[in-house]
This record gives structure tokens, sequence and C-alpha cells, in this order.
């Protein structure tokens, strides 16, 4: 979800050569650019792109549902949490990677913290903003989307692998 110009899916795709691959993202020309993408690199034949909405991207029976640095910016995180809950196969998971930055401001004075409050104020909140959603949270969400995702069906939230500028988590039932 939230696949964008489709460079993760298209990697995945290459690390995962028998694996099928459907990327969304709510935006026509990323959209585009993904499927375009997916030709040069030749894997178009196991990966498709479409637009769709977070909460509203089609399928089922899904193994893994990504959102790779986006849910934060989404309105509504836990509609899109809540599609992605009943989407997933029965032992599904979530991967849900997210900038590495405390929900506490002073907890975020070095440089990559000044850079993602910069870009928080400039992108990633005011993208939120616009789709209408219940929540603007900024890439600062710290740990508000455990409970949002809780709130979705999807209690099991564990830090998998953390950066200096990102943490991966594992989102399970």
């Amino acid at each position: 979800m939230g696949c964008g110009f489709g460079h993760s899916t298209v990697l995945m795709a290459q690390a995962y050569p028998r694996s099928r691959f459907h990327g969304f993202d709510f935006h026509p020309a990323s959209v585009d650019a993904a499927r375009r993408l997916a030709e040069e690199a030749g894997v178009a034949d196991r990966v498709t792109f479409e637009v769709a909405a977070a909460d509203e991207f089609p399928g089922g029976g899904y193994d893994l549902v990504t959102f790779f640095d986006c849910l934060h910016d989404l309105g509504d995180p836990g509609a899109a949490l809540r599609q992605a809950e009943k989407a997933l196969a029965p032992d599904g998971s979530c991967l849900v990677v997210e900038p590495n930055a405390s929900a506490e401001p002073g907890a975020n004075i070095h440089p990559i913290g000044r850079s993602f409050a910069s870009t928080s104020a400039v992108l990633c909140l005011p993208t939120a903003l616009a789709q209408n959603g219940l929540h603007a949270l900024g890439n600062h969400a710290g740990r508000a989307l455990e409970g949002i995702a809780a709130e979705a069906g999807l209690s099991r939230w564990r830090l998998a692998v953390e950066t200096p500028t990102n943490r991966v988590h594992d989102v399970k039932r």
C-alpha cells in the first residue's frame, strides 16, 4: 500500500522471483511511473500496480501487506489498517516501516530529527490533512500507530528492526 513510484515493490519482486506483487497508490501519476519501472526491470509479468485508496485496495488472502514510510501520511491510517486486516491471509502480516522519530519533540534534537521535523511540516502533515481523515500524525507518530493498529484488529505489534532513520514493525492479528 502506498507504493508510490514502485521502487520497493520492484525490489521485492526481484528478490523473490516466485512471488506475485500488487502495488496500490491513490496518485495516478505515481502508479503510471511504477508500471513503467516494472516493465523496465523485467518484472511486469508478476507485478501489478493499481490506483486505489488505502482503505479501498482490492484483493485478499495476502501473505504480506506493506506500508513503507506512508502510514503516517494517511488521513485515516486506521481505515487503511482495517482494510489490511481484512485483506490478510489467516497467518498474514503487515510490514510497517516508519521514521525513527519520537512523538516527544525534545527527543528529536539531532540532525535526523530536524530533517524529519521539517519534512513532516511540509509533506507529511499537509498530505494527511488534505485527505480529511481522522488523524494528521506527521512522521513523529511515535506509538500512536500501535494503538490505531490494535483498534483495527492488528494487536500484535513487534519491532523487528531499528536503524537511525527507520523502525520496521511486524504487525499481526
